[in-house]
C-alpha cells in the first residue's frame, strides 16, 4: 500500500515539475518581442525631434495600416511617410512618449501592445495624449508595427 502511494506521489511530482517546451518557447519569444517593441518605441519620437521620417517609417511593416482618429485608415508603403509629414507639418509634433501598459500574445508571429501616448510641440508643451493598441508583426527585418490604432483623450 505504501509503495503504491509513494509511486503515485512520485508520478504526480514528476508530472508537475515537467516543463512544457512549447510554453517555454512562447515565453522566450514574447520576451524577445517585448524587448524589440521597447527598443522601437525608444527611437520612434526621435524622428520628430530630428525631422527624419526614415526613423519613423522603419518602425512600420511595409503592409502596415495607421488608423488615426477622425480620419480614414492609411495603408501600404507610403502610409507611414504620409502620416509622419502630416503630424510634423500640420500638427507640429516635435516629440512624444509611449507608456506600454501590456503586451499580449505568444510572440511567435504577432503580438498586441496596449498603452498610453503623449505628444509635445516645439516648445516641449504637451498638446495631446491618449491611448493606443498596436498589432506588431514579426517580419524578416524584425518586429514592426502592422496595425497602429490610437485615439485622443481630449474632446474635439
Amino acid at each position: 500500500m505504501h509503495n503504491k502511494l509513494f509511486i503515485s506521489v512520485m508520478v504526480l511530482v514528476m508530472f508537475l515539475s515537467c516543463k512544457d517546451p512549447k510554453k517555454e518557447i512562447q515565453n522566450t519569444a514574447l520576451e524577445e518581442a517585448k524587448k524589440a517593441i521597447a527598443q522601437s518605441n525608444a527611437v520612434y519620437f526621435e524622428s520628430f525631434v530630428k525631422n527624419d521620417s526614415s526613423i519613423f517609417i522603419d518602425r512600420y511593416a511595409k503592409d502596415a495600416c495607421i488608423m488615426a482618429p477622425n480620419s480614414v485608415q492609411m495603408c501600404g508603403p507610403d502610409a507611414a511617410a504620409n502620416f509622419f509629414r502630416a503630424a510634423y507639418e500640420s500638427y507640429g509634433m516635435r516629440n512624444g512618449k509611449f507608456i506600454t501598459t501590456a503586451v499580449y500574445g505568444d510572440g511567435i508571429e504577432f503580438v498586441t501592445e496596449e498603452g498610453l501616448w503623449q505628444s509635445f510641440n516645439a516648445k516641449g508643451e504637451l498638446f495631446d495624449n491618449g491611448k493606443f493598441l498596436v498589432l506588431w508583426k514579426k517580419t524578416p527585418e524584425g518586429w514592426k508595427m502592422f496595425r497602429d490604432s490610437f485615439s485622443s483623450n481630449r474632446k474635439l
